[in-house]
């Protein structure tokens, strides 16, 4: 963890919790060091500071490049341990530099269905494949997490839980022929421990109520 985003962690970390009123379930699931990949489902803009908060690890995350070409802002999210991704197009760069942050022993975290789905239950969506390529050229192991909130939908104020699942190493997806058929299988085989995960949630909130 770099000592600015250290220093903001010490200052930030406890006050988006209690904004989100975050509730962390599998806190001890997190390896004690990298390099693994954070796999979660994505419901808002806000997923990314809420990972952040609820995890001891400082997590590198892909953004759209376009943000690197605002000058203050690109400062702020590179502090932060944000790295370019050209989208709509196969960015080789951008797989790299992925897999370099894997092998130097850093934290990477992806959300596996490419973008947000505010109030869509994540069982319903499908997951990219992607993440099973970075997962096969890294060989890292995949922390799961479920991000839930009521509908789906994040708000402040209104509680959110975090699940995060049992690391899942390299090893689990063998043998493997690395290819394509490879990469949609791990895939979902990521996104589906994560699906596990919501539904977990919801059978908690059943009892409950």
């Amino acid at each position: 963890m770099g000592k600015f985003y250290g220093a903001v962690y010490k200052v930030l970390s406890g006050l988006v919790r209690r904004l989100y009123r975050v509730e962390i379930i599998g806190a001890e699931n997190e390896p004690e060091r990298g390099p693994f990949i954070v796999c979660a489902n994505h419901i808002s803009n806000h997923d990314v500071v809420i990972l952040a908060a609820c995890l001891k690890h400082q997590v590198r995350y892909l953004a759209k490049a376009e943000l690197f070409r605002i000058p203050l802002l690109s400062q702020l999210i590179k502090a932060f341990g944000a790295y370019p991704l050209k989208r709509g197009q196969g960015d080789v760069g951008a797989l790299k530099k992925t897999i370099k942050l894997l092998e130097d022993g850093e934290v990477v975290g992806f959300f596996p269905q490419g973008h947000r789905y505010p109030g869509v239950h994540p069982n319903t969506t499908r997951p990219q494949p992607g993440i099973g390529l970075i997962t096969v050229r890294s060989q890292a192991t995949v922390l799961p997490v479920a991000i839930c909130a009521k509908k789906y939908r994040m708000h402040l104020f209104r509680k959110t839980r975090i699940i995060i699942g049992k690391p899942i190493e390299y090893s689990e997806y063998l043998p493997l022929e690395n290819n394509k058929t490879d990469y949609d299988k791990i895939s979902e085989r990521i996104f589906g421990d994560i699906c596990a995960l919501t539904e977990q949630n919801e059978r908690q909130a059943e009892k409950i109520n």
